[in-house]
C-alpha cells in the first residue's frame, strides 16, 4: 500500500468514526445535560399553557426519573419545526400540524387527547350577536379573524366549510386578521375588532371567567365537520424504550387529580388515549378532497 493510499484510508476511517465519537461524547437523553424537551403549541392562554406544561413535565420527571423541560412555541409552526430540527422531542401538536410534521419529518403520534369522552371535536365560526350576520353569505365584505395558518379548527377546516358554501376565504373578506390563539379570536370578535372568527368549539369557555357575558355577545354562526383531536407526538428517532416509559407515565398521570388539573390547564384535556398514525387517515382524506396536498405543503 502506497503512502498516499494509507493517507486516504486514514482520512476515510476518521470521517466514518466522527459521528460515532460525537455520539459517545453526548450525554444520555433525559439527563440534566441533555433534557427531553416537550413543546406545546400556543393555541390558548400562553401563561396557562406553560404553567400546566411545566406541571406535566415535573410529574413525568418524578415518575420516570428523566429530566423533561416544557416550553411553548412562538407559533404553531415553530413547534413542528423545532421537532424537525431535533430541538424539541415531544410535541403537543394540533391535528393539521401533526399530519404535516409526520409527512415532513416522520413525527409519530402516540396519544390523542380526549374531551367530553370524545377523541374528535369540531370548529366553529362565531360573530357578534348584534352584527346582523345571520348566514355565511353575510360574511362577504367583512373582517375575518383566524387563529394561525397552521390551526386546524381556527383556519384549515373553517376555510373548507366556507368554500363548500360558496365563499372564497382568499377573496371575499374585506380584511383578515391572524390573532395567534383561539382566545384572541374570541376577544377580537367580542371587542368588535373582527366581524367574525374561527375557533374550536367552544373556545368561548376559555375566556368566560374574564368576560362572563361572552356567550351572549359572541354567538355561533355555524359548525364544521368533526376533526380528530390534537396529539402527543414524538420525533422520528426518539428511543422506543423512553417513549414507552413516557407514554405509560402520561396515561397514569392522566388518572390522578393533580394530572387531571394540569391537563385541564393546558388545553382543557379530560384524558389521553393511545392511537397510531392511521387514526388521522380520514382527516387526510378530507384535506385531499378539499384540494389540500400535505405532500406538497411538506416540501
Amino acid at each position: 500500500m502506497s503512502r498516499w493510499t494509507r493517507v486516504v484510508v486514514i482520512v476515510l476511517l476518521v470521517a466514518a468514526l466522527l459521528p460515532v465519537l460525537a455520539a459517545c461524547g453526548k450525554p444520555a437523553l433525559g439527563t440534566a445535560e441533555n433534557p427531553i424537551v416537550m413543546s406545546f403549541v400556543p393555541s390558548g392562554d400562553t401563561q396557562e399553557i406553560i404553567k400546566g406544561g411545566e406541571q406535566i413535565a415535573q410529574m413525568l420527571s418524578n415518575k420516570t426519573g428523566l429530566v423533561i423541560k416544557a416550553n411553548v412555541g412562538t407559533n404553531f409552526a415553530a413547534v413542528r419545526e423545532a421537532m424537525g430540527a431535533g430541538q424539541a422531542h415531544i410535541g403537543w401538536l394540533n391535528t393539521f400540524n401533526y399530519v404535516l410534521a409526520h409527512e415532513k419529518y416522520g413525527v409519530q403520534v402516540a396519544l390523542v387527547t380526549v374531551r367530553f369522552d370524545r377523541t374528535t371535536y369540531r370548529g366553529q365560526i362565531v360573530v357578534r350577536a348584534d352584527s346582523g350576520i345571520t348566514k355565511l353569505e353575510d360574511l362577504k365584505g367583512k373582517t375575518m379573524c383566524w387563529v394561525d395558518t397552521n390551526s386546524t379548527s381556527g383556519y384549515i377546516i373553517p376555510r373548507i366549510t366556507l368554500k363548500a358554501n360558496g365563499i372564497d376565504p382568499d377573496k371575499d373578506f374585506a380584511k383578515t386578521v391572524e390573532a395567534g390563539s383561539h382566545n384572541n379570536v374570541i376577544m377580537a370578535v367580542y371587542n368588535g375588532d373582527c366581524d367574525a372568527g374561527a375557533t374550536y368549539d367552544d373556545a368561548r369557555n376559555s375566556v368566560e371567567k374574564d368576560v362572563p357575558d361572552v356567550k351572549q355577545k359572541v354567538v355561533v354562526l355555524t359548525y364544521t365537520s368533526d376533526i380528530p383531536n390534537d396529539t402527543v407526538s414524538f420525533i422520528k428517532d426518539f428511543p422506543a424504550d423512553l417513549r414507552d416509559k413516557i407514554v405509560n407515565a402520561l396515561l397514569e398521570i392522566a388518572q390522578t387529580e393533580e394530572g387531571k388539573a394540569a391537563l385541564k390547564t393546558v388545553y382543557s384535556i379530560a384524558g389521553l388515549q393511545k392511537v397510531d398514525d392511521s387514526f388521522y387517515d380520514t382527516f387526510r382524506a378530507d384535506l385531499s378532497k378539499a384540494g389540500i396536498n400535505i405532500e406538497e405543503l411538506a416540501k
